[in-house]
């Protein structure tokens, strides 16, 4: 397994950020809609669709809609990136009454339509943000990496509440302090670096608090996609790593709100 996750982050990371930074426009939107669609196939599992004919049907009017998002010009309107956070603000109430009221998103079509409002403005988050220079592309990145580390070892060493047991029994309270405390370091860098005023200082602070425990949000919701349905991993896309799905699950949940902060506040 060890090796397997080698290899594949050997020929992923660079893949990924040759993509993310190297390519803008046109380009930057295909590529990033090609990682959103494969993600859309993992979702079409998460939402109980068996059939692959059915699946790729789905995969493809995610694409359509896609298409006629960019040609029309609204690939960076900012009311798809209001439809993401209202969505996640359903999520976080699903997440939190799991498994009691599972019964209101567990049939297949709501399933494909909590996809839609996650996977969509995710995208438009992403083109939004790649225009901004990357500079701000880059700090959302950044946070979530931040974030999962942080938690990773304030969890290990500290985690004794848990945050959401009947969800993702292996995170802690103490393990989403230490996301917040290293993503609050990766705030006064970017500050310094950016050479923010002290009302910057505030702004960057509160929005990296909200994005911190948005991508948190967005780790808790594949976590309870996949116990639903009974599976460790969204698929094995990528051997030793799972689905894309598993290595962006907190990004789909931090793009649309930071990429809203970014166009009103900084």
């Amino acid at each position: 397994m060890l090796e397997q996750r080698i290899i594949t982050a050997a020929w992923l990371a660079p893949l990924m950020l040759a993509g993310l930074f190297g390519l803008q426009g046109g380009p930057f939107a295909l590529f990033t809609a090609l990682v959103v669609l494969l993600a859309g196939w993992e979702w079409t599992n998460l939402a109980a669709i068996d059939a692959p004919a059915r699946r790729l049907a789905l995969v493809a009017g995610l694409a359509m809609v896609m298409a006629a998002l960019w040609l029309m010009g609204a690939a960076m309107s900012t009311w798809i990136l209001w439809l993401g956070v209202a969505g996640w603000l359903l999520n976080l109430y699903w997440v939190m009454q799991y498994p009691d009221k599972a019964a209101r998103w567990q049939s297949s079509s709501r399933r494909l339509a909590m996809g839609v409002w996650v996977l969509l403005p995710a995208w438009v988050g992403l083109n939004v943000l790649r225009e901004s220079g990357a500079v701000w592309l880059l700090f959302v990145l950044l946070l979530v990496w931040c974030a999962d580390i942080g938690a990773y070892f304030a969890g290990r060493a500290f985690g004794r509440h848990k945050l959401a047991p009947r969800v993702s029994p292996g995170k802690s309270w103490e393990g989403v302090m230490g996301g917040v405390v290293a993503t609050a370091g990766l705030a006064v860098v970017y500050v310094l670096w950016q050479g923010l005023d002290a009302t910057g200082l505030v702004v960057l602070m509160l929005a990296t608090l909200l994005v911190t425990l948005a991508s948190v949000l967005g780790d808790l919701l594949e976590s309870m996609l996949k116990r639903q349905c009974g599976i460790k991993d969204a698929s094995n896309l990528l051997p030793g790593h799972g689905g894309v799905l598993d290595r962006i699950d907190s990004l789909t949940a931090a793009l649309p709100l930071f990429a809203l902060i970014y166009l009103g506040l900084l």
